[in-house]
């Protein structure tokens, strides 16, 4: 029976890799889609020998991190010498991936005497490392691009690339989100809080935020926000922001509900990330921050190559939206550009036309189906 392996290691990559393991399940019933991942995999129809991309699942950090993934990496490769692969899909987490890729390139049972190689979602060396492309023209047989722009960047690098479209970008909201929208807290302006998916994220940026939160709040009587933390889990980490001081009467804390959240926001604060792309689906306006240390701030500003960091502003190939990342510096001016869209209908507008912009470059895609079509190529080859 042909074997497709898929790989994730964080969340997200468990959300990337959903539909591909659907898609592949509905068009070729007759392969075994086996993979390390999350519930999301699982749920799709994958066979999954390991969980790694469960929240908090890779949450270690230092040496630690490194020695599990290094178990982790070993785990599968003995799974793979005793059942053949025909096609290896790592998903993102290029550093873990990378090294599962390179043995599964030169063992398996493809026609080339190992597994054939597809990258779901590209690596983002067009940002800070495009030297390494070297690398990827070995182990990769084809990248699954997620951002329009990169299947050119790739092609005109010697890599087979495919721009598949983005999940997020791919569904439609439904009316079953605006309804849930409709009970929220009613005010004006509404203010919606986004401050990561990871406890680190939420250490790091929401006690700034509800600083922010506090100072825009201070001349606006009737502004109400919503915290919407990812999951149950990080609630007491959102809680904690206050350090033992009280919580805005007029600041509310849910969890796992972002396209409701969305649609109820009239603007938002959000971290960078993919969550930037959910706003633009909805044609939000926002301001995205990621605050760090001054030593990481320094060090992106001589790594990263790109003059943008947030993806709405690297697809558009222009800043429009406000964006602090990375960031060490005070709320004051986060506070100022929020204040902005607050009070400015206008400036709400305008930024929803460039976001619709954007989201338009992302139409008629089928992540999922258009993934399976490549991975089932290799299949047939």
């Amino acid at each position: 029976m042909p074997t497709v392996l898929v790989t994730a290691f964080e969340p997200s990559g468990d959300a990337h890799a959903a539909p591909l393991v659907a898609a592949l399940r509905e068009m070729a019933p007759g392969i075994r889609v086996v993979g390390w991942g999350g519930p999301r995999m699982r749920a799709a129809g994958c066979e999954l020998v390991g969980e790694t991309a469960r929240d908090g699942a890779m949450t270690l950090v230092g040496l630690r991190k490194i020695q599990e993934v290094r178990r982790i990496v070993h785990q599968i490769r003995e799974w793979c010498a005793r059942n053949p692969v025909d096609v290896h899909v790592p998903v993102d987490s290029p550093a873990a991936n990378w090294h599962i890729a390179k043995w599964t390139k030169r063992h398996g049972r493809g026609a080339a005497g190992g597994s054939r190689v597809v990258n779901l979602v590209a690596p983002q060396l067009w940002a800070w490392a495009p030297w390494r492309i070297r690398k990827w023209r070995r182990t990769s047989d084809a990248i699954l691009c997620l951002l329009p722009f990169e299947e050119e960047w790739f092609r005109s690098r010697g890599v087979r690339a495919h721009f598949v479209g983005h999940p997020v970008l791919s569904h439609a909201i439904g009316p079953d989100a605006l309804a849930r929208a409709g009970a929220f807290p009613q005010g004006s302006p509404r203010l919606l809080l986004l401050p990561g998916s990871r406890s680190g994220e939420v250490r790091a940026n929401m006690p700034r935020m509800l600083e922010v939160f506090r100072t825009v709040s201070r001349t606006r009587p009737g502004l109400v926000g919503i915290v919407m933390a990812a999951n149950d889990a990080l609630v007491p980490l959102v809680r904690a922001a206050a350090r033992g001081g009280a919580w805005p009467s007029n600041l509310h804390v849910m969890h796992g509900d972002p396209d409701a959240a969305i649609a109820w926001c009239d603007c938002a604060l959000n971290v960078s990330g993919t969550v930037s792309l959910d706003l633009a689906h909805q044609r939000k306006p926002m301001v995205a921050v990621y605050w760090t240390g001054m030593v990481k701030v320094a060090g992106g500003s001589v790594l990263l190559t790109m003059p943008h960091r947030l993806l709405p502003n690297i697809v558009a190939g222009e800043r429009i939206v406000p964006e602090f990342v990375p960031y060490s510096g005070g709320t004051g001016p986060v506070a100022r550009e929020l204040g902005r869209y607050l009070d400015d209908p206008a400036a709400r507008a305008r930024t929803a036309r460039d976001l619709d912009r954007v989201a338009r470059q992302f139409e008629g895609h089928d992540p999922g189906r258009e993934a399976a079509g490549v991975v089932l190529g290799f299949l047939q080859d």
